[in-house]
């Protein structure tokens, strides 16, 4: 942004240190950070390209800014994450002494049409399982992804930072860090435990010496070693996902995400109570795992028939 007003130059710097500060915080994964800062990047254009303040735009000019937006043809999903960073971003300023009052508390956030979580089916999923080829260091690799994804109902950034150290075969179990860096303990079923045991006995090894690292080098402790033998993040993770997806000829809208949604309706619908799933999701909140009640019915239905009174 070239020739910025001095109003507009300190929002910019107040943007930066917003941005900085959530950076420092655990809580905060870096695709949050990122949208988090495209949010208000496009914000910052707005006010600049409008003539308003960027710092005290009024709740009107923040209604103009979402009407644009909306105009646009922006969802109502994205328009409301546009306006919870502006939220975000102008609380921290008035902690912060640079504005007196959050002009965004005013503004209602747009309603947003509820839509059931996607899943996988049986089929599918059994034929995302099977294609990744266990004979190859990657295959292997991939399998052991597939299967934790499935067996543990992970974030993809709950996944991308795993280290070896992080499960107990013998147990069965994996500690996963979720939103907030809460820690909690998953159980895995049994191919999922062999399939990761399969993998670090050897395959991931290999992929460490075909690229010219050892165990002190940058893979030390990472679970997922890239072919360059480093740490795959989230978006390799997602890369590869993707690539098998496609192999098992799954539809694009099939995400690590579905994976999870996925986890959590079959564990419902195999009888497990709302209270276990929302502990094993990391869930902050019930009523956030009750959604997926809506995809198991029949469940729902059995549990009246069989202990209503009336049943």
């Amino acid at each position: 942004m070239d020739d910025l007003a001095p109003s507009d130059s300190r929002a910019l710097e107040a943007v930066d240190d917003f941005i900085a500060r959530i950076a420092g915080f655990e809580g905060f994964s870096p695709e949050t950070i990122r949208a988090y800062q495209g949010h208000l990047d496009a914000y910052l254009s707005w006010s600049q390209r409008s003539g308003t303040s960027a710092l005290d735009p009024g709740v009107r000019g923040l209604r103009r800014y979402l009407a644009e937006l909306k105009a646009a043809r922006y969802a109502p999903r994205t328009i409301a994450a546009h306006l919870s960073a502006i939220r975000s971003f102008f609380s921290w300023a008035v902690v912060a002494g640079i504005v007196p009052a959050n002009p965004a508390d005013a503004v209602q956030m747009p309603k947003i049409p509820k839509s059931l979580p996607k899943t996988v089916g049986a089929a599918d999923m059994r034929r995302l399982l099977e294609t990744p080829d266990p004979g190859s260091a990657e295959g292997a690799r991939d399998r052991a992804m597939l299967e934790l994804f499935y067996a543990t109902g992970a974030r993809i950034a709950e996944l991308s930072h795993l280290d070896i150290e992080s499960f107990d075969l013998q147990a069965g179990t994996v500690r996963l860090f979720g939103k907030g860096s809460k820690e909690r303990i998953v159980p895995m079923y049994r191919k999922a435990v062999d399939a990761v045991r399969d993998y670090l006995d050897g395959p991931r090894d290999s992929l460490l010496a075909a690229a010219g690292r050892c165990e002190e080098g940058a893979g030390r402790h990472a679970l997922f070693i890239s072919s360059r033998g480093n740490r795959m993040d989230a978006n390799a993770l997602r890369y590869r996902f993707r690539v098998l997806c496609l192999k098992a000829g799954l539809p694009a809208d099939v995400t690590p995400h579905v994976m999870r949604h996925t986890f959590a309706t079959d564990l419902l619908s195999g009888g497990a109570d709302l209270r276990s799933v929302q502990e094993l999701l990391g869930h902050a909140s019930l009523s956030t795992t009750t959604l997926y009640t809506h995809l198991t019915p029949d469940r729902l239905k059995a549990a009246v028939k069989g202990s209503h009174p009336r049943g």
